[in-house]
């Protein structure tokens, strides 16, 4: 059953200023409209309960890739195509790159959002998982003013965020990492292209003098929320990756997320592929050096 088109409305404020102001004086009234391509879903299938949107998408402010004392900022608005194309990008957070090229088909790209992408709050989503292994940091607007959030933190239970009525999110905030950093991000799906994730697994490692030195792992579609797996890093951090700590990485990993069984796929096989990408993860740091 379709959604009956009359009985919305969607307003385009001028500025960025008169979108704060309409979430100010009539919080919960409007929420805001991007690239939509979560919402147009819900649309057709008539189960867009929110009747009143403000379209974003013209707003300048809220877009742009820009590196200024030693961060990089994406701007809310910028689009997977965009994060594909950008050379910054593609050079400092490849996963970023990597993760946009499984985000839908390429209507999607060009019009789905980051910023979106992070407010839908879904567990299942693509690029959340390697902003987490980059600890990235969000920042919010408001008529009151902006503060910023440790992505870590943003997501507090199933498509439930820290963000107030009256914010929006304005960008992404990520420092390099280290240099000589390894990156891996794979995401596994009922096929090859267009699929929500079974399982999303994205990891950064640095490798110091034939052991591994700080490790990040983030993962996706194991829990209510993208997931950083702070004590499988704790045990392989300072540690050379060899059969009794991989073991050991892969025990304490299973324990770490809460895989349920639902349409796509059951617990149990969330629990081995997030396992087995952690072993793949492992086996491409260069195993000449890190594993003798």
């Amino acid at each position: 059953m379709r959604a009956y088109l009359p009985a919305y409305e969607l307003v385009v404020p001028r500025t960025l200023a008169e979108a704060l102001a309409l979430l100010r004086d009539e919080s919960g009234g409007w929420r805001p409209f991007a690239g939509g391509t979560d919402l147009m879903v819900l649309l057709e299938a008539g189960r867009l309960e929110h009747r009143k949107f403000f379209s974003i998408r013209h707003l300048g402010e809220l877009r742009g890739i820009e590196e200024a004392d030693g961060w990089v900022r994406i701007g809310a608005l910028t689009t997977y195509t965009e994060v594909r194309r950008s050379e910054l990008l593609g050079r400092l957070f490849p996963l970023l790159g990597r993760a946009a090229r499984e985000t839908g088909g390429i209507a999607i790209q060009n019009r789905g959002t980051i910023g979106g992408n992070i407010a839908n709050a879904s567990p299942a989503a693509d690029t959340p998982p390697a902003l987490l292994a980059y600890e990235a940091r969000v920042e919010l607007v408001s008529a009151a003013g902006s503060r910023l959030v440790d992505y870590a933190d943003f997501h507090t239970g199933y498509r439930q965020t820290v963000m107030r009525a009256d914010e929006l999110i304005a960008a992404v905030h990520l420092a390099p990492t280290r240099e000589g950093a390894r990156h891996f991000y794979r995401k596994v799906g009922t096929r090859r292209a267009q699929a929500i994730s079974k399982v999303c697994f994205a990891g950064v490692a640095e490798v110091e003098g034939g052991a591994l030195g700080r490790v990040r792992i983030a993962l996706g579609s194991v829990a209510p929320v993208v997931l950083r797996c702070r004590r499988t890093e704790t045990l392989l951090s300072g540690r050379r990756p060899d059969g009794e700590v991989l073991k050991a990485a892969a025990e304490e990993l299973a324990r770490e997320i809460t895989p349920i069984d639902d349409l796509r796929s059951t617990a149990r096989y969330r629990t081995r592929v997030a396992q087995n990408l952690l072993a793949e993860f492992m086996a491409e740091l260069d195993g000449e050096d890190v594993r003798r």
